[in-house]
């Protein structure tokens, strides 16, 4: 345990950023996820509207820092690869 008061304040922010960091990486896996299920369902408006969201929720997240830009970038790959209509 931090001896300084200060060190005690930043025990105090990094866990409370690891919790809001820890919300934002689960709700981009939840995202994924749902779009998975919507694109094996076969549902158009589903998968666009779940598309749309993943993307903005995962654009949000790099701009907050809590995503790398490049991870983003993969998972917005992954994400639009799914889209894509079957050839």
């Amino acid at each position: 345990m931090p001896n300084i008061k200060q060190q005690e304040k930043r025990v105090r922010q990094a866990a409370r950023q690891r919790q809001e960091n820890l919300r934002w990486r689960s709700t981009a896996k939840t995202l994924m996820r749902r779009l998975k299920e919507s694109v094996d369902a076969g549902d158009a408006d589903a998968t666009e509207t779940s598309h749309r969201e993943l993307v903005r929720w995962l654009d949000r997240a790099v701009s907050r820092g809590v995503l790398h830009k490049n991870t983003v970038a993969r998972r917005k790959s992954q994400a639009a690869k799914l889209v894509a209509p079957k050839k």
